[in-house]
């Protein structure tokens, strides 16, 4: 699946224009972070702005070790009408502390909304900011009874996804999600080049925002429709590549 993430109601009209190349429409606030939260009510404007069929998911922010309140966000984030709901486990430094916080979220989530998916996030570059192993988080969503497991990126310095946990161990961290049965998701700005790596290794939910936005800047630039397309038919492109190599060998 595609999930692309403007940052406020304008760009979500964009992406309901390209509403048929995309799975889900995501909700953030990039200039509070990676999986920085946005405001409820433009979760709102934004869940009434893309088709009905589309679902919308919320980050709730790059969240601290503190689980009352973040578990209170998520359920403003799922009452404004998102049904992913994401938490980046920024402020958590061990797998403990992250089922902690993420228990919190999946009762609040689903004491409200029990077909609501909520994904455990954390980052490939957590050794510079001291949170969780990226490699933890599958069984840090398992324990918690999240639904997904996803990687994205901390620091927004120009360093991608990849150049933190290099394929074979994005590999393992799809394993690793796939043998608890939740799902893998892999942002962290990941470009078109990546997706046959990414394809190849069984990713479930690819993150963009950056790659999809005018000059590629996830900060100025604007997420242009037709870089929608152009991305979907790319991901389609791998997927149907790789299908070809399995069948043949």
């Amino acid at each position: 699946m595609l999930l692309i993430s403007p940052d406020g109601v304008e760009e979500a009209l964009d992406c309901a224009k390209a509403a048929e190349h995309l799975d889900i429409v995501d909700v953030k606030k990039p200039d509070e972070g990676s999986l920085g939260a946005n405001f409820p009510w433009v979760i709102r404007e934004i869940r009434e702005a893309v088709p009905a069929g589309k679902p919308v998911s919320a980050t709730v922010g790059d969240v601290p070790y503190k689980p009352g309140t973040v578990a209170q966000a998520a359920l403003g984030a799922v009452v404004s009408g998102a049904t992913y709901i994401k938490v980046g486990l920024y402020g958590c430094t061990t797998p403990d502390q992250a089922v902690d916080v993420m228990r919190g979220v999946v009762r609040a989530v689903k004491d409200h909304r029990p077909d609501a998916f909520v994904v455990a996030s954390g980052y490939a570059d957590a050794y510079r900011i001291g949170c969780v192993n990226p490699l933890a988080l599958p069984d840090i969503a398992r324990r918690s009874g999240s639904d997904a497991a996803m990687l994205d990126t901390a620091v927004k310095d120009g360093t991608r996804l990849f150049d933190h946990v290099p394929p074979d161990l994005c590999a393992e961290f799809v394993r690793l999600a796939h043998e608890r049965d939740l799902l893998a998701a892999l942002a962290g700005s990941v470009k078109a080049g990546d997706l046959g790596d990414l394809t190849r290794i069984g990713t479930d939910i690819v993150g963009v925002r950056g790659a999809v936005c005018e000059g590629g800047d996830r900060d100025t630039g604007r997420i242009q429709p037709e870089l929608v397309a152009a991305f979907r038919a790319e991901m389609d492109r791998q997927a149907r590549q790789h299908a070809a190599a399995v069948a043949g060998s």
